[in-house]
C-alpha cells in the first residue's frame, strides 16, 4: 500500500479556514463599528431636527400667547365701547323724559312756591323749596299726586322761616318718585 501522508493538506486547509474566519470577524466588526457610528449620527441629527422644532414651537407659542393678550384686551376694550355705546343709547332715549320732567314740574308749580335745588336719583325726585305757606305746599304735592308724570310725594320736612321784618316763608323738603304716562311706555 501506498503511503500517502494528507495531513500538511490538512493542516493548509485549515490554517486557510481560521485565516477566512478572522477576516470574515474583522469585517464584522468593523461593519458593526460602522453601523453603530450611522445609527449614532442618524439619531443626533434627530435629536437636532427635534431641538429645533420645539425651539420654533416655543418661539410660536410666546407669539400666539402675546396674540391671545392682545385679543383679551381687545374683547375687554369693546365690552367697554358697547357699554359706552348702551349708555350713550339710554341717555339720548331718555332726553325727551327729562324735558318732559321739568315741564312737569313747571305745570305743577302753584303760585307763592318756588324750587331751590331739584335732584334726581334714579327714578326718585330731591326737591327743595320755599312757599308762602303750608297750603302752598299742600298744593303742590296734590298737583304732583294728579300728575301722569310723578307718584307717591313725600313730604319730608317743612320749616317756618322769617327772611325779613314782614316776609315769612315755609322751607320744605319732599320726595316724589318718577313715572311714565301708559301712553309714553307703550310707544317705546
Amino acid at each position: 500500500m501506498a503511503r500517502i501522508n494528507l495531513l500538511p493538506w490538512r493542516e493548509e486547509l485549515r490554517e486557510e479556514r481560521r485565516k477566512r474566519f478572522l477576516l470574515i470577524l474583522a469585517g464584522v466588526l468593523v461593519g458593526s463599528a460602522g453601523a453603530v457610528l450611522v445609527a449614532n449620527q442618524v439619531i443626533n441629527s434627530a435629536i437636532d431636527r427635534q431641538i429645533a422644532r420645539n425651539d420654533y414651537i416655543g418661539k410660536q407659542i410666546v407669539v400666539v400667547d402675546e396674540r391671545i393678550k392682545q385679543i383679551s384686551d381687545l374683547k375687554a376694550r369693546r365690552q367697554q365701547l358697547v357699554e359706552r355705546m348702551r349708555i350713550i343709547q339710554d341717555l339720548q332715549g331718555n332726553r325727551p323724559i327729562s324735558g318732559r320732567i321739568f315741564d312737569q314740574l313747571a305745570r305743577t308749580l302753584p303760585d307763592g312756591v318756588y324750587f331751590t335745588e331739584v335732584k334726581m336719583a334714579g327714578k326718585t325726585l330731591s326737591i327743595a323749596g320755599a312757599a308762602e305757606s303750608n297750603n302752598r305746599v299742600s298744593d303742590l304735592m296734590r298737583n304732583l299726586e294728579a300728575s301722569d308724570w310723578f307718584d307717591a310725594p313725600s313730604l319730608t320736612e317743612v320749616k317756618a322761616t322769617t327772611a325779613g321784618q314782614l316776609d315769612q316763608a315755609n322751607v320744605f323738603q319732599l320726595t316724589v318718585r318718577q313715572t311714565q304716562p301708559a301712553a309714553v311706555e307703550d310707544g317705546k
